[in-house]
């Protein structure tokens, strides 16, 4: 493994959660993968980064974040249209 490529934690998924992503990635005709990216994507649109960044752990990742910068009401009604259609 090259020195300054990071390793990323990847989480299992219940049993339950694991189908219900299934579920909504083949409703939108997507691999797993990017319907979790639309997912992830969608999430400043739920909560409000200025509640999630005070806590972050890991201020080096700030600029990749996707609650790395404030969204307008439009935008986020564009995240979250974008979970319900592709």
């Amino acid at each position: 493994m090259q020195k300054n490529k990071r390793r990323f934690y990847t989480p299992q998924f219940s049993g339950p959660a694991s189908g219900s992503v299934r579920r909504y990635a083949w409703a939108l005709g997507l691999p797993m993968t990017k319907a979790m990216n639309n997912l992830v994507a969608a999430l400043p649109a739920i909560m409000d980064p200025k509640e999630v960044c005070p806590s972050c752990k890991d201020k080096s990742f700030c600029k990749a974040c996707n609650f790395g910068r404030s969204y307008t009401t439009e935008e986020k009604t564009a995240l979250l249209s974008a979970i319900v259609s592709a």
